[in-house]
């Protein structure tokens, strides 16, 4: 990681807690945003997507779903919301015909389960989300990226659980 990075690691011993970052990270979202998820299946990457979803002001009558055989949600809230699974793509080219550099344009915020996988196609400016796995309810969640813009989503994080 450069001078220009940040690295932040929170312990969830939960997946309230992990929702509840999510939506602390959701309420300081703006368009523009793109979440590249990471972690082992299980590790509480739609938990997160769920809470940050709710944070952005998708509404309760919304269940947020990986969209695991869709590749891609879309939610009305104080930003559009776009919740892409890219796990079952094959290859990057794929994503073309998905639009997905409309979504990924700054006109909503977007998050990507198993975003390793398409790592060439992402922005330079995406936040990172990796879910490690710790025990059976315990999760190290990084959040990694330019470094005023992570500060900003994880600012005063304790204060909104």
């Amino acid at each position: 990681m450069n001078k220009e990075s940040a690295l932040v690691e929170i312990r969830s011993e939960s997946a309230e807690q992990t929702f509840a970052v999510g939506l602390a990270i959701g309420r300081r979202a703006a368009d523009g945003d793109v979440f590249a998820l990471s972690g082992e299946l299980g590790a509480g990457k739609t938990c997160f997507t769920g809470g940050l979803a709710r944070g952005l002001g998708v509404g309760e009558e919304y269940a947020i779903t990986s969209p695991t055989f869709t590749l891609l949600n879309e939610y009305p809230g104080r930003c559009r919301f776009f919740h892409f699974d890219v796990y079952r793509l094959n290859q990057t080219g794929e994503l073309d015909d998905l639009g997905y550099d409309e979504y990924v344009s700054g006109k909503g915020v977007a998050a990507i389960e198993w975003a390793e996988k398409i790592a060439d196609a992402l922005p330079p400016e995406t936040v990172w989300i990796t879910m490690l796995y710790v025990h059976e309810n315990e999760r190290t969640i990084r959040i990694s990226g330019p470094r005023d813009r992570v500060r900003t989503l994880v600012n005063d994080l304790k204060r909104e659980d």
